[in-house]
């Protein structure tokens, strides 16, 4: 046994994942993994443990290799990072929960709505609806809860015209998507699962006899009814895709809106150089790091990484808020910096499984930061940041609850 594994062996594994204090800092507890070696063991909410990857370069190889790393959390060594993930561990699984080749023919058939041509062609849609809620927002004046004014409708609006589904059921899909990502218990995540998979079944069944509109439509009436894809594929295919696109974009926009008035220096010099949006973003993706335990894997077959054995049928987590804050790779990576400069962050992971939705989140983003600050110049938070009740760790990061106001409210 080598000196870096005994060392590791011979202090308690500290627990993974851990529930933030601050909206946009990872834990405190996560210094253990910080700095001390690119890999370590982690001892998750059961009390069985898992690999952690912390490295930024350990990350990106780990993530590009899907020889070594398997995304099939129906296998016994997949990390369940939370009590929510065993109701919902031996559902079919969407895309993202294949390895390839199966993982890739799925992928192809998603990639047309989210290319970076048909996202270009989206902006004037998008900012269409970033305005229309603006303009509610300041009709209605402060102080309001800016998730459910802004941050919610504009990304659910947008991912509900790209897939095809009506905006109408928004109620009902916001309230499943949000009792599944947050759920209780597994039952209540496995609820979830099953409303929702009934009401893609009946639009996938509507669309099947007649046209449907959005991906799903297309999918629909080309590969499933061509027999190139099972009608359950494109169930759990649209259900991720639904949750994905607009309880991330959400969390991403309500935390940056945060971040970015408790840094106002950084704040000044986006008013200043609307040209710095860009660089702002990848700083934010970076900094926030909301999908913390989407990098969840199972070893494919026994490596050596970071001088340690991984064995065939464990869990290893690529934690990008660690890779993120590598100061190898983002030099004093706990400062904000819009200027930055660096997109190569894993934020959306890496390799084969790296988000499908990435052109979009960067649209929306790009598009609904400034207009808020430059159409609502005064806007500034109406609760106090350590009030805040953030979510539990398991889950995609973010606030349910974000009171604003402006002028002299």
């Amino acid at each position: 046994m080598s000196e870096t594994m005994a060392t590791e062996t011979a202090r308690e594994a500290p627990p993974f994942p851990q529930d933030r204090t601050c909206p946009y800092q990872p834990p405190a507890g996560y210094d253990e993994f910080r700095g001390k070696g690119e890999v370590h063991r982690a001892t998750l909410y059961d009390g069985t443990e898992a690999w952690v990857v912390s490295a930024y370069a350990a990350a990106r190889e780990l993530l590009a290799d899907a020889g070594r790393l398997s995304a099939d959390r129906q296998d016994d060594g997949y990390p369940i990072v939370s009590e929510r993930m065993e109701g919902i561990k031996y559902q079919p699984p969407s895309f993202v929960g294949m390895d390839p080749p199966e993982h890739n023919r799925h992928r192809r058939m998603m990639l047309a709505e989210f290319s970076v041509k048909s996202v270009a062609a989206l902006r004037p849609r998008i900012q269409a609806l970033v305005d229309e809620y603006i303009d509610e927002m300041l009709q209605h004046g402060g102080p309001l809860d800016l998730v459910p004014a802004f941050s919610l409708p504009v990304p659910s609006r947008v991912i509900c015209e790209i897939l095809g589904v009506p905006y109408a059921d928004h109620t009902f899909f916001q309230e499943a998507s949000q009792n599944l990502v947050q759920a209780d218990s597994p039952e209540q995540a496995l609820q979830s699962v099953g409303e929702l998979s009934v009401y893609f079944d009946d639009m996938i069944s509507k669309y099947l006899q007649e046209p449907g509109p959005g991906m799903i439509g297309r999918l629909a009436g080309d590969k499933v009814a061509g027999g190139e894809l099972y009608k359950h594929e494109l169930i759990m295919n649209a259900l991720m895709l639904l949750i994905a696109g607009h309880e991330t974009t959400a969390s991403m926009i309500t935390l940056s809106v945060i971040t970015l008035l408790q840094h106002p220096d950084q704040l000044a010099l986006l008013r200043k150089d609307e040209a710095l949006i860009g660089p702002a973003v990848e700083e934010l993706l970076r900094y926030l790091s909301i999908a913390d335990i989407a990098g969840a894997r199972v070893a494919a077959r026994d490596f050596e990484a970071g001088g340690h054995l991984i064995r065939e049928g464990e869990g290893v987590i690529v934690a990008n808020s660690l890779a993120n804050r590598d100061p190898s790779v983002f030099p004093d990576p706990d400062r904000f910096d819009i200027g930055r400069g660096n997109r190569h962050h894993v934020a959306f992971g890496y390799g084969v499984h790296q988000c499908l939705g990435q052109n979009l989140a960067r649209a929306e983003l790009e598009i609904a930061l400034p207009a808020l600050f430059n159409r609502i110049p005064g806007l500034r938070l109406a609760v106090d940041v350590d009030d805040l009740k953030l979510r539990d760790g398991g889950t995609v990061q973010g606030v349910n609850e974000l009171l604003i106001t402006w002028g002299d409210r």
